[in-house]
């Protein structure tokens, strides 16, 4: 479709239905879910104007034609095309995806399929991404810049971890759709990859090959977590224990 915003919906037995957009650089954003969807009507984010595609039907229909999203189009004009971004984001590379760690082994074929099932998320500085005790329904690489994940005690703030280019947070999310455990706010301005819950499914099901490198290595990352915790628990109560003795 060009330049055009296209919102693609997904409808399968495995799966709730799913939007994905791609955007005026053509670079595939999503899948999110349809409340979220909704939510970017609201906030003009995707227009009348923009294509949806359902896989049920295999035809093209604009965002103000879609049964159940009309009502959300004041004016309803089908030649508004306005983009997903107030402007363009900046075109990601399938060889930029290697700055995240569990991404660095696979093909540049792979990372091309890759990006269209994540979302790429700009985030401002000083902006939370997460929040503690907020349902997650997602995992997050970061391609650039720097967040830190913190836990407000008395007021007060404690930094657990500093998050650097190629490294993952909120992906304990993706398995149990938990609550967050601590707050990521954004140091600089950064980039974000996104892969939503529905969307990580959706590669399950359709991309296996795509899916099994990034779970095992979410494996390793996780097992190296729950060792360094450990480890610090292991101190902790050792010091304790000197202490009382």
């Amino acid at each position: 479709m060009g330049r055009m915003d296209c919102v693609r919906i997904m409808e399968n037995n495995q799966a709730p239905a799913a939007y994905r957009i791609w955007g005026v650089d053509d670079v595939v954003y999503g899948p999110v879910d349809p409340q979220t969807l909704r939510e970017w009507i609201r906030d003009e984010r995707v227009a009348s104007g923009s294509w949806v595609f359902s896989e049920s039907t295999q035809q093209w229909q604009k965002a103000g034609s879609v049964p159940g999203f009309q009502s959300l189009f004041p004016d309803n004009d089908p030649g508004d095309t306005r983009s997903f971004y107030p402007t363009p984001p900046p075109q990601i590379k399938p060889g930029t995806l290697r700055r995240v760690k569990i991404l660095a082994d696979l093909s540049d074929a792979a990372l091309e399929r890759l990006l269209r099932h994540v979302e790429i998320v700009k985030v401002d500085q000083f902006r939370e991404v997460v929040r503690k005790g907020d349902m997650g329904d997602a995992l997050f690489m970061v391609l650039e810049g720097e967040l830190r994940v913190r836990l407000m005690i008395g007021g007060k703030e404690t930094i657990l971890s500093v998050l650097a280019m190629g490294d993952v947070f909120g992906e304990v999310s993706v398995f149990d759709h938990g609550p967050r455990s601590a707050d990521v706010v954004a140091n600089t301005a950064s980039t974000l990859l996104k892969i939503s819950e529905t969307g990580f499914r959706t590669l399950l099901v359709k991309a296996p090959e795509l899916a099994a490198p990034i779970l095992f290595s979410m494996g390793k990352t996780l097992a190296a977590r729950i060792r360094a915790d450990n480890r610090r628990l292991q101190d902790s109560i050792a010091l304790t224990r000197a202490a009382a003795g």
